[in-house]
This record gives C-alpha cells, structure tokens and sequence, in this order.
C-alpha cells in the first residue's frame, strides 16, 4: 500500500512536472508570436507535402481524381493556414485595422487585382463553370485544367485552334479574374467526341457537287466502325445540352471566297484523338477524286 502510494504520488508529480513546463512553453510560443507562426506554417507545410506525396504515389501520370484531391489538399491546407493565423494575430490585426482605416481606400485600390481573383474564383465555384479534369477556353487559351486555388487556375494547353487537339506542352497560369473579362467556355463533351470542321480550297470555277456522294460514301466507311457510339453519345450531348445539335452523319457543303475560290466545307462527328487523321485521309479521297475527275481540265 505504501509503495502503491509512492507510485501515485510520483505519477501525479510527473504529470504536474509536465503540465508545467507545457504551460511555459505555450505561454513561450503566445508570446513570441512570430516564432509560432513560422512553426505552424512549417508543420502544416510538412502535412501537406506528405500528403500529397502519398496521393500522388510512384506513377509517372497523374489521374483527375489524384489532382481533385491534391487541389483539395493544398486549398484546405491554405485556408487552415489562413484560419490559424487569423486567430493568433486577431488583437494585432483589429488595432492595425484601426490604425489604417484614413488609408482603406488606398489599400483597396492597391489590392484590386487580388480581390478579382478572389471573388473570380467565388464566381468559378458558384457558377460550377468548370471542375478539374475539364477542357475550357478562355479567351484565347484553350487547355485542361489540372488545378484550381483561390487566386488562379492552371490548365494545360491544348492545341485546338489548329485542330490536333493534342497537348502543347505548355502550361497557362490563368488568374481568376480573367472569368470577369472573357467568358469561359466548357468543351469537356470535346474530350471524347467532337465536331471536328475542315475546309479544302479550289480554285478553278468547276461543278463539285458531283463528287460529293462518291465522298460521303468514303467518309461514312472512315467512320463506320465508331458510328454507333458516335450516334449515342450525341444523343447523350443533346439531351444534356437541351439543344438540337447537326448530328454524326458526315456533313459536306460549299461557299465561294472573295476572290471567285470555292470552299468546301466538310465536318465529322468522330473520337477527338483520331479527327487529325481522320482528315487526311479525307483529303487524300477528294483529292484523287478531284484530279481524276478535273485533272486534265485544270492541266488546260
């Protein structure tokens, strides 16, 4: 009984001991405000590289829903770092706001583009324009966004203006208050299919029209083995637009430039990673058909 008595006293004055020395080193920290902020924020850092690093894991390519995570990761991380420091210089930050209130206007004006991104990124997530993972155009600039945070986006850039719709390499750093000068357009449905247009230029004044059968027979055995995935997944496009689109049937028609050319314009509905190929082989078929047919007329 004795010992046991030795035992629990001994216990509680360790704990004391401890709580103690806690106490001194809280009321420490409190006090030296700086030093606490620089530990939370090194802590929290570490977190999050770990974090990261075990969502990423050893692949080489990244998934989308790898980068949903990591992009809720380092936002969540940010806003806690935010949250933290807010309530530990709370008193500091209500006597400089005291302090500057003859200067607000001028640190408005001085922070305007900050506050764009901010309520840019607001507007993003309120409006849901867009989610990790979706093909977007914003003014010129088109590419998929792989990571989205309170003050900017970043997509990588994709070539679509030229019709490849292959990644360029590059990757574009778009602030958030982009979203209030140009409008942003979703092309996540252009991930798999898409209305891929082209034009072929003639210059001699000839009746094409004749041609075109022969040539949408040609484009209809191109897309044959796709053409009922194609069907459906316009339908699906449709019915989620609520719109009344062309359709996946090959369309081909003409109009005359300004300098008397004709222009002959032909659009496919087809798999986004073959439309490249695609048309070439298109333009390869009116191409002989064109030379076997005007060849010599245009020789003359």
């Amino acid at each position: 009984m004795v010992v046991y008595s030795f035992l629990l006293h001994h216990f509680f004055s360790v704990k004391e001991d401890f709580v103690d020395k806690l106490n001194i080193a809280v009321d420490f920290l409190l006090t030296h405000k700086l030093l606490l902020t620089v530990l939370v924020i090194v802590f929290i850092s570490l977190v999050k590289r770990f974090i990261i690093s075990k969502i990423r894991g050893d692949i080489p390519f990244l998934t989308e829903v790898q980068r949903k995570w990591m992009s809720r990761t380092k936002n969540g991380t940010f806003i806690l770092i935010m949250v933290i420091l807010f309530m530990l210089w709370q008193t500091e930050i209500n006597k400089f706001a005291l302090s500057v209130t003859a200067i607000a206007i001028a640190i408005v004006v001085a922070s305007k583009e900050i506050i764009l991104c901010f309520t840019g990124s607001i507007q993003r997530a309120s409006s849901r324009s867009f989610v990790i993972g979706d093909w977007i155009e914003v003014g010129q600039l088109c590419g998929e966004v792989i990571e989205h945070n309170l003050m900017a986006t970043v997509i990588q850039e994709i070539d679509l203006h030229h019709g490849q719709y292959h990644y360029t390499g590059k990757t574009a750093t778009l602030p958030n208050s982009m979203f209030f000068t140009y409008a942003v357009k979703n092309l996540n449905f252009m991930k798999r299919y898409v209305y891929h247009n082209f034009h072929i230029t003639i210059v001699e004044f000839v009746n094409l029209y004749p041609l075109f059968p022969e040539l949408r027979e040609q484009i209809e055995a191109h897309c044959e083995d796709f053409h009922e995935v194609a069907t459906r997944y316009n339908s699906v496009i449709e019915k989620h637009a609520g719109v009344d689109l062309p359709g996946s049937e090959p369309h081909i028609h003409i109009n005359s430039g300004p300098n008397g050319e004709q222009n002959i314009h032909i659009m496919i509905f087809c798999p986004t990673e073959r439309a490249a190929h695609l048309e070439q082989l298109i333009r390869e078929d009116f191409m002989i058909a064109y030379h076997e047919a005007f060849g010599k007329e245009a020789l003359q």
